[in-house]
């Protein structure tokens, strides 16, 4: 068997890392054990908390005649190291400051020790020394990291719980370039950071130590120490586990979960996205459902399994997006200002009570997008905003660092630790939650430099452009890894701008999504419903316009939760007229919506009409289903979805122009459109039509591909959704009069503000 290279050993490494045995001096001589004095620079940086190398002095090390042994242990009053069952040996204190020092003449092998700490009033801990121990990260690991390219860096930077030289306790290790010294902090030594100095590893900037006997469930942070200035704490960017908000400690975390959804993950990895139906569910996790009776409180991952499970099945939707999990210290941000990346928000459990609940949906057949937002974080003073007192993860110069808009930092995504962290963490929750698309917030103010801001406060690139280079290079490296490392991973921007090739592949010069939100569409769609009908012919071009461009991207419809907030009405309360007319209008909007070229998204609370704007403090209205115009309305999504689900026709081409054909697209003066959905691979075809005026028109003549009967899918006027009945018929004929282009045509009674499908009859 092929062995592994020897190691190079390291200048840094602990009193075992390089050579546990010497060779035995002659036995006929006699050596004196000669302990040199300590450097009195490296002194005073070891107890002013600012040596790059603590475990050069404390732990054991071989000198002349022996080894001797130091350890730091402030406002202890004795120490003694135990070594197997020899009897226990006093460590002289060598400084006041709590350094201890032993010598053990003629000994050729560092032996396995540990330390018997004597506090005041008999307090007395018997623990393995942390600096006995060589770094828990590899040259390759350090040399990756710097390149940007270490796709798992997660599994090295942070907290790890492991078994390392035989030993169970926890790896810690942070990037932080421009500290003095760092060290870790937490319940486990009273937050002193003299007691667990970090070491740096050559010029990496990451700085790690190894405490033993340490176990999950340990609070900690890290104790920053700059040039200047008093020292500081920060969360762990890698942390995978905090405190639930207000507190901002991170937590050891250790998963023992077991994913059962491997059925799920292989189908995944051979679907075809763009020619499959997609109708997903925007939740707001901790407002979907929340428990009256104790203090409206709101749901936890594993008691949301079953309950959003149950809800989506009933209702058809394939896929549920949430929006942020991310631990992130202000509420009322939705999660969109996240402060640790790598840490499920603890406002609704632990991290395994996540992959639970992601595991359950997918048994149900029931896919899983988080919002993933790399376009900024929040200043608070505990995460990432300067970090190791200088501008680490953000640009210094706030015409680059700073977002107007949201009062937060922008990342720097030309530094390549930065962009390691951010691609780290896409693959991250791909693989370790197993989500099955990430929804990229905010794309549009990552790409242009010059995003929400005026003349002279942007900084062009090194071209003279407004596009941010470094951004596009992430963008690209990102999709090109995720789809590499996580086969079936969905990458879906949002991204509100006209930027080309969004979904184009990176080969042939796009960004590689695989999705972008049709912003353009839901602002004129929206535009056009919410204008009284008296006055829609004006704004016809609304309804037509987004097909000039509908195949330039992959896109998916998108009525999100931006869409009911801050003022702007819930969709129902969008809509003009009365309240029949408002019911009546929101059902032929989602008619039209569901026929649309497009993947389908409709935020919680849309699919039974709430009247009120989302507040992300309360419960949806869940009272309103037993009222029947909004149980018509719940009623319509699911037969909505499940007409989509079973004709290929309206999915199978969403993004090309074979899958469409306009029918009626000029008739501004009675508010009608029709079209037809055609799938390629069958020839089957589905007619659209949509009367959006509030008038009843009888016998209005459209246009028709073939003779035969034309079966009626949809009408949303019918009485099961609370409409007038207006329209309803088994099936239409089809008669040898052109109209609209086309050689056969039917005269139908289109219902008032109302949708309806009929569904051609087979070549």
């Amino acid at each position: 068997m092929k062995k592994d290279p020897p190691r190079k050993k390291s200048r840094t490494a602990g009193p075992t890392s390089a050579i546990r045995k010497r060779a035995a001096a002659p036995k006929e001589e006699t050596v004196l054990l000669t302990i040199p004095p300590l450097d009195r620079a490296d002194l005073k940086s070891l107890l002013t908390l600012k040596h790059g190398d603590p475990h050069s002095i404390l732990g054991a090390h071989f000198v002349e005649g022996g080894i001797v042994i130091r350890a730091l242990r402030p406002d202890a009053e004795k120490i003694e190291v135990l070594i197997g069952k020899k009897k226990p040996q006093a460590m002289n204190m060598i400084h006041n400051a709590g350094l201890f020092e032993l010598g053990l003449p003629n000994l050729t092998e560092i032996p396995s020790y540990r330390l018997k700490v004597h506090y005041p009033n008999d307090n007395i801990f018997i623990q393995r020394d942390p600096y006995a121990f060589l770094p828990t990260l590899g040259d390759l690991d350090l040399h990756l990291f710097a390149e940007g390219k270490h796709a798992n860096v997660y599994e090295k930077l942070g907290a790890h719980a492991r078994k390392f030289a035989g030993v169970r306790g926890v790896g810690f290790a942070v990037w932080a370039p421009n500290a003095a010294g760092v060290s870790v902090v937490g319940d486990f030594n009273g937050w002193d950071g003299r007691l667990h100095q970090m070491r740096r590893l050559g010029g990496s900037g990451v700085w790690e130590l190894f405490i033993p006997d340490l176990a999950p469930g340990s609070l900690y942070k890290y104790e920053i120490r700059g040039r200047r200035g008093l020292p500081f704490l920060k969360a762990d960017p890698y942390a995978n586990f905090t405190e639930a908000p207000p507190n901002t400690s991170s937590i050891v975390y250790d998963s023992t979960y077991k994913f059962r959804d491997a059925k799920w993950i292989t189908a995944r990895a051979a679907r075809e996205h763009y020619r499959q139906p997609l109708s997903i569910y925007e939740v707001h996790f901790g407002s979907w459902r929340r428990i009256a009776d104790e203090e409206n409180r709101a749901l936890q991952y594993r008691e949301m399994a079953p309950a959003l499970a149950d809800y989506v099945l009933e209702l058809g939707f394939t896929h549920v997006e949430f929006l942020p999990l991310k631990e992130h210290p202000y509420g009322p941000s939705w999660g969109y200002q996240v402060s640790n990346y790598f840490a499920p928000s603890a406002r609704y459990g632990r991290p395994d009570d996540l992959r639970y609940l992601i595991d359950y949906l997918h048994r149900r057949g029931i896919g899983v997008i988080m919002d993933w937002v790399p376009a900024h974080f929040p200043k608070d003073a505990f995460a990432l905003a300067r970090f190791d007192g200088s501008a680490l993860y953000e640009h210094l110069d706030p015409r680059k660092g700073e977002h107007p808009d949201w009062g937060t930092y922008i990342f720097n995504y030309g530094r390549n630790e930065v962009r390691n962290f951010l691609l780290a963490n896409a693959i991250y929750w791909c693989k370790e939650f197993h989500v099955d698309g990430l929804r990229v917030d905010a794309v549009a103010s990552m790409l242009y430099l010059d995003y929400s801001r005026k003349e002279g406060e942007w900084v062009p690139n090194e071209f003279g452009g407004r596009e941010n280079l470094d951004a596009i290079t992430l963008f690209k490296e990102l999709n090109e890894v995720v789809h590499r490392d996580c086969p079936g991973v969905m990458m879906i921007a949002e991204e509100s701008t006209s930027w080309p090739q969004v979904t184009h592949p990176v080969y042939a010069g796009g960004l590689g999504f695989d999705f972008k939100w049709n912003m353009g569409w839901m602002h004129d769609t929206l535009k056009y419903f919410q204008t009284d009908p008296l006055f829609r012919v004006g704004n016809h071009n609304a309804l037509t316009f987004g097909l000039l461009y509908a195949w330039s991207e992959n896109f998916i419809l998108p009525f999100s939760h931006d869409e009911v907030v801050h003022m702007k009405g819930a969709l129902l309360n969008k809509m003009p007229g009365d309240e029949w007319q408002k019911f009546a209008n929101l059902r032929a909007l989602y008619g039209y919506m569901w026929a649309h070229p497009g993947k389908k998204l409709l935020f919680m609370g849309g699919e039974f009409g709430q009247w009120r704007e989302w507040n992300e403090t309360q419960s949806l209205d869940w009272h309103l289903l037993e009222k029947p115009v909004h149980k018509g309305i719940h009623t319509l999504i699911d037969d909505l979805n499940d007409l989509y689900i079973n004709h290929a026709a309206l999915w199978e081409a969403d993004g090309e122009p074979a899958g469409f054909r306009w029918i009626e697209v000029d008739n501004a003066a009675e508010n009608i459109i029709s079209f037809s959905r055609i799938a390629p691979s069958t020839g089957r075809e589905i007619i659209c039509i949509g009367n959006f005026s509030p008038v009843i028109r009888e016998g209005h003549r459209v246009g028709l591909p073939r003779a035969g009967a034309y079966r009626q899918l949809l009408n949303t006027d019918q009485e099961k959704y609370c409409g007038g009945g207006f329209g309803v018929v088994e099936s239409i004929t089809a008669e040898e009069i052109p109209m609209h282009g086309l050689d056969y045509s039917a005269a139908i009674t289109l219902p008032p503000l109302a949708t309806m499908w009929f569904e051609a009859p087979v070549l």
